[in-house]
């Protein structure tokens, strides 16, 4: 059985031109993306990307603008569903209080679920770093916008 997997994500930009990556590592498999995830049932996109934020990050935030919604066929690299994914650019309501990180994949502890947070420069954003099409599209989206900026 196929079906479709919504998925939403925020893309939080600081004072310094950095966003905001998550790494993460669920049984063994390693990942990069921007915050998020996936909707639950009966939930809108905002209510679901304020919840994912609050759950991932401790964090309320406010959403500023819609930023890209997937437009080609994505499947879900853990299940047989296709992926929508909808991105927001949002901000926070107060400073983060997370521990980031500078390299990918430095977790603290040990376990099958783990997740830490990173600044990275929009435009040293390394598309081969950030793991699925979708967020690798975004990035891209996000150095050739920056870049227009300069």
């Amino acid at each position: 059985m196929s079906y479709f997997n919504v998925r939403v994500y925020g893309l939080l930009i600081n004072q310094n031109n950095e966003v905001l990556v998550s790494d993460e590592e669920e049984y063994g498999f390693r990942f990069s993306k921007f915050p998020g995830g996936g909707l639950e049932l009966g939930e809108g996109l905002i209510d679901g990307l304020k919840r994912e934020f609050v759950e991932e990050c401790e964090a309320e935030i406010d959403i500023l603008s819609h930023f890209y919604t997937t437009d080609f066929y994505e499947k879900s690299s853990f299940n047989d569903s296709q992926v929508i994914s909808v991105y927001y650019m949002v901000r926070e309501k107060a400073p983060l209080k997370l521990a980031f990180k500078t390299k990918i994949y430095d977790f603290d502890g040990e376990g099958e679920i783990l997740q830490a947070f990173r600044w990275v420069k929009i435009q040293d954003l390394v598309i081969d770093e950030i793991t699925f099409k979708t967020d690798k599209t975004v990035a891209q989206l996000l150095k050739d916008q920056y870049s227009v900026k300069l």
